[in-house]
């Protein structure tokens, strides 16, 4: 065994995912827990009866994984039902927590399926849907430790921006600055606080990468320098597919210097998406990543400093051969007499247009001069984007530390982006979702993390919205985005304009403690939110609990996630103290002793649990981050607690990266 407790075997030719930096030799012992078959493709371990397993990082289900199957494929689907097996992420590690206590990491940019005692309750299987992966057997005391040792073999996580804490508003779509002017309007002239609002495709000109509409956006560098003086930051999407169209200088260039994805006959592969007919960039081609990368510098010289990553699994609409094979069949159906069979298959085939395993099979890469099929690298292709640019912008604004997130990921992205979890629903149980992800994200290295705020998808209601935000204002990413056609959902057109405004002050009230947690977690390789499983070792309760999370290391959290609710039941590990916020400055502090408690919970408070001998340090809140006094720091806890506590702050920028000064503070609470 390794020193540090890691074991590495190799399988076959593996494609460099570049997912491991620290990476360990090959091992020449046996593979522990786990019996390989002869194809080497599939491995089994027998769980206990009260085994738990974790990560797989963005998926449904739980924080405790078992009992269902799981794919690690990233895969564009919006109805995030526990009935899924993939999301837009793939984080193909795992941990077994029980007569054993191990990791393992699948490091294959190929799909790979996790039956965690799904067909037979106690068995694990593991189906790498390719011959050649590199397996990572990590050992360690704790599912703690085992994370540790993993964010260790992965490499430090990307530090975003400070300002990337505050609050972001978006929608699909602000057509035009006016109504982004609107939205910062309205948040600035209802006293509540606000850091960035979101350009979704609708800046662009008929949906091209790296274009502006003139007519919608006219004066666009103006327009963004006079939001940055308002303290307010505007967050462009890019998304992987490019416009086909003559005259389009971004296209042909990449037509003309071969940057796009080929069929196999070697023509450029055509898909459609947004705006119709698109050529894919080959990011696993290095001239063509890089080429793709630098077009970013248009929009940062215009001033933007934060960009998001979407339809990069990627995403497709139809192709051209598909589509023309589906009028076809549903034309063969003209004069007949339909019934259910033939109905639904006509609808079959509509919806098999996207996303189809054919065309990910017809599309290739050039790899070195070597012509690989998409499907045996398909996870890497947006983290292969969001590289391409994380590797620009420290060429194009070393001095800038640029905010970046992405819609698909695989793991290794962590390093130099953040990831939202993806187009969700205005659905009760995706606030639930959104805290059972957030650990698991952690595990993988995903730090800069959040769900979109009272849904992406389907109407919202006021009480949705604010029991979101009483989860959101944890979320590192804390940003209320919706689509098109939906109920409109920005905080100040609700009915109790005070309750969202007293939450979102106290978000900013809270930021210098989730951003120091956030910080010291990435730089200790550990978790900013953790189940109570992980702390609380041995406590047959808190091992059970499923829907309150530890943040940081001071406190827990415990939110409301059905409708109609006065409160909710809460386990207490240990003897903590409560805080109930109205507001910033309006809180009550009240002893829980351990044991299971109902707390009641109106939907206009956060109730926030402290730890024993902890306390939580907060301080008055602005209206955008920069106007935060950090130097001013007051602390909640138990009477008589002395405390020593160190908070982190952004005071530069050097070669992309926050620079982090650590100063710490004592207090005694009176």
């Amino acid at each position: 065994m390794n020193a540090d407790g890691i074991k590495k075997y190799v399988f076959g030719t593996p494609f460099e995912t570049k997912a491991v930096v620290n990476d360990v030799g090959v091992s020449a012992d046996n593979i522990p827990y786990l019996t390989l078959r002869d194809d080497n493709r599939l491995v089994l371990y027998t769980m206990g009866e009260s085994d738990k397993v974790y990560g797989l990082g963005e998926a449904v289900r739980g924080i405790n994984k078992r009992g269902w199957i799981y794919e690690t494929y990233c895969t564009d689907d919006p109805m995030h039902t526990e009935t899924k097996r993939s999301l837009y992420g793939a984080h193909p590690f795992m941990i077994v927590d029980g007569k054993e206590t191990f990791g393992v990491f699948v490091d294959s940019p190929a799909r790979v399926t996790f039956n965690i005692g799904y067909t037979r309750v106690n068995e694990i299987v593991i189906i790498v849907h390719s011959p050649d992966y590199k397996l990572y057997i990590i050992e360690g005391e704790t599912p703690n430790e085992i994370v540790k040792k993993f964010r260790h073999l992965i490499g430090k996580s990307y530090i975003a921006p400070f300002w990337s804490f505050g609050f972001q508003q978006s929608r699909w779509s602000y057509y035009t600055s006016g109504a982004v002017q609107d939205v910062i309007d309205n948040y600035r002239d209802n006293g509540f606080p606000l850091d960035a609002v979101y350009l979704d495709i609708d800046y662009m000109e008929g949906y091209k990468d790296f274009t502006i509409s003139g007519e919608r956006f006219p004066d666009f560098k103006e327009f963004v320098e006079t939001t940055r003086k308002n303290n307010i930051h505007l967050v462009p999407i890019i998304d992987a597919g490019v416009k086909i169209e003559e005259g389009y200088d971004v296209y042909e260039e990449g037509r003309d210097n071969g940057c796009f994805c080929k069929d196999e006959n070697g023509n450029d592969f055509v898909a459609a998406v947004w705006p119709g007919k698109v050529c894919f960039p080959d990011f696993l081609n290095e001239k063509a990543s890089e080429w793709f990368g630098m077009k970013y510098k248009r929009l940062i010289d215009a001033g933007i400093d934060g960009f998001w990553n979407d339809m990069n699994e990627p995403a497709i609409f139809y192709s051209e051969n598909r589509l023309e094979t589906a009028i076809e069949k549903i034309s063969a159906y003209k004069g007949k007499n339909i019934g259910v069979s033939e109905f639904f298959g006509m609808k079959d085939i509509v919806l098999g247009l996207s996303n189809s395993q054919e065309d990910y099979s017809a599309m290739y890469h050039n790899v070195n001069g070597e012509m690989i099929c998409h499907n045996n690298v398909h996870n890497l292709y947006g983290s292969s984007m969001t590289r391409s640019a994380a590797d620009a912008f420290k060429k194009i604004a070393p001095d800038k530390n640029i905010l970046m997130f992405s819609r698909a990921s695989y793991i290794g992205m962590h390093r130099c982006s953040g990831i939202w979890m993806g187009d969700n629903q205005s659905w009760w149980s995706h606030i639930k979702l959104n805290l059972q992800m957030l650990p698991s994200l952690n595990m993988v290295g995903f730090m800069y993390t959040g769900a979109d705020m009272v849904g992406f998808g389907d109407h919202c209601t006021e009480e949705l919205a604010l029991r979101w935000l009483a989860l959101g204002i944890f979320n590192p990413l804390m940003r209320n985005h919706s689509s098109a056609g939906t109920r409109d959902q920005e905080f100040y057109r609700f009915e109790n304009r005070d309750a969202f405004r007293n939450l979102l002050r106290l978000r900013y009230a809270l930021i210098p403690y989730l951003y120091s947690e956030y910080v010291k977690s990435i730089e200790n390789d550990d978790l900013m939110f953790k189940p109570l499983s992980f702390v609380f070792r041995g406590d047959r309760y808190a091992e059970a609990v499923e829907d309150q999370l530890m943040v940081g290391e001071c406190i827990m959290i415990a939110p409301v996630y059905e409708p109609n609710a006065i409160g909710r039941s809460v386990y207490v590990p240990e003897d903590m103290f409560a805080v109930r916020f109205r507001s910033a400055e309006n809180y009550t502090v009240a002893p829980y002793a351990k044991g299971h408690h109902f707390v009641d919970i109106p939907n206009d408070e956060v109730v926030v649990f402290i730890r024993k001998d902890k306390a939580l340090p907060f301080v008055a809140p602005a209206d955008c981050t920069v106007n935060l006094d950090l130097d001013t720091i007051r602390f909640i806890g138990e009477k008589g607690t002395a405390f020593e506590y160190t908070l982190c702050k952004e005071v530069g920028v050097k070669n992309g990266e926050a620079v982090i000064e650590k100063k710490k503070i004592t207090c005694k609470i009176d």
